[in-house]
């Protein structure tokens, strides 16, 4: 057994890879291997012999078989050093860099001008953008004969065979959700309405679909100078400077007076800048909530008088971070994404700024 013992931990210790190791395995623990056949010589011997032979048998087998196992994980870790060598990693590498999605100029500016409002009490308001005539229409004081209901101006829905109800509509403008809003939560109401419009009108400043807010506030006292600074109060935020209005006499079906708002700026070298200069800009209509359309609402005209305001988001946006084109909002153009997208980290916030 001395012999043995000697023999195989020599020739394991020896073993240059795990196929030299399973062949002595084999060899000597093996069911033909030398200790299996020294084994079955037990039965042979006599119950002394056995009792001396028995035990150290199975001793030489177990110190076979952990010398075995002890090679077996050196080699391996010998190979794994092997491996490293040659598969070399520079930690001090830059990682690679990781695509990361953009918020749209559109979902930002609307979530500037939430913020704005919000600090000035304005709720925000939203609606269905398929609506009924009424709402889109009759509610708001538009006539009949009216431009804004030609189908040249709106997308109307397809009715069935043999319904002599007026079709529904794309919105025109987020205008019915004022409606719905004075409905539901009566007067004093102090709202503003974000949302996709619908218009069939398609050029560098036009395209089928856009973004539009409309604002409306409802009191017993409100009056144009409110409508002034509440307006002048946005654009100053918006752009981060002082911005002076001008209103112009105008006419709109739901208000009366109106007025179309001009803001400050100038003009250099092709690009627009707001708050300075001589020249003016128009970017809204405006003015005070005509008493038809109170009544439309369920609020009495003759106790509750406000004002309403709508500005397109798309143009303020293109006003704000100097984009040509309305119609490369809408392009789905990665380049143009990652060149005018936000991190979803810039959230607008007035004491952050916006």
């Amino acid at each position: 057994m001395d012999h043995l013992r000697e023999k195989y931990l020599t020739a394991i210790a020896d073993a240059a890879d795990e196929a030299a190791l399973e062949a002595l395995r084999v060899q000597a623990v093996g069911k033909k291997g030398d200790v299996s056949a020294r084994m079955r010589e037990l039965g042979k011997m006599t119950a002394e012999e056995r009792q001396v032979a028995g035990p150290k048998l199975n001793a030489l087998k177990d110190e076979i078989n952990s010398a075995l196992a002890a090679r077996k994980a050196a080699l391996g870790d010998a190979a794994l050093d092997e491996r490293l060598k040659g598969e070399w990693l520079d930690v001090t590498l830059p990682s690679r860099a990781h695509q990361v999605g953009t918020i749209h100029p559109v979902s930002q500016v609307t979530e500037e001008v939430s913020a704005i409002f919000a600090d000035m009490g304005f709720a925000v308001a939203e609606g269905p953008q398929i609506e009924s005539d009424w709402y889109n229409f009759d509610a708001l004081n538009i006539p009949d004969h009216h431009p804004a209901r030609g189908e040249m101006d709106t997308f109307y829905m397809a009715r069935e065979e043999g319904d002599n109800r007026p079709p529904h509509v794309l919105r025109t403008h987020t205008s019915p959700v004022q409606i719905r809003s004075m409905m539901d939560q009566g007067a004093p109401i102090r709202i503003i309405a974000p949302g996709r419009v619908y218009r069939a009108d398609y050029d560098q400043t036009h395209t089928p679909m856009f973004h539009q807010v409309e604002g409306l506030a409802i009191d017993r006292d409100i009056s144009m100078a409110n409508l002034k600074w509440v307006l002048e109060q946005f654009f100053t935020a918006f752009f981060g400077t002082e911005v002076k209005t001008r209103f112009r006499a105008s006419h709109f079906p739901f208000t009366e007076p109106s007025a179309e708002v001009d803001i400050q700026c100038s003009w250099e070298g092709g690009t627009v800048k707001v708050g300075e200069g001589d020249d003016w800009l128009e970017v809204l209509g405006s003015g005070m909530v005509h008493p038809h359309v109170l009544r439309s609402a369920g609020i009495d005209p003759d106790e509750w008088q406000g004002f309403a305001f709508g500005i397109g988001i798309d143009r303020l946006a293109m006003l704000k971070y100097g984009i040509p084109d309305l119609r490369a909002f809408f392009d789905s153009d990665l380049r143009w994404l990652r060149h005018y997208g936000f991190s979803a980290l810039e959230v607008p916030t007035l004491h952050g700024g916006v």
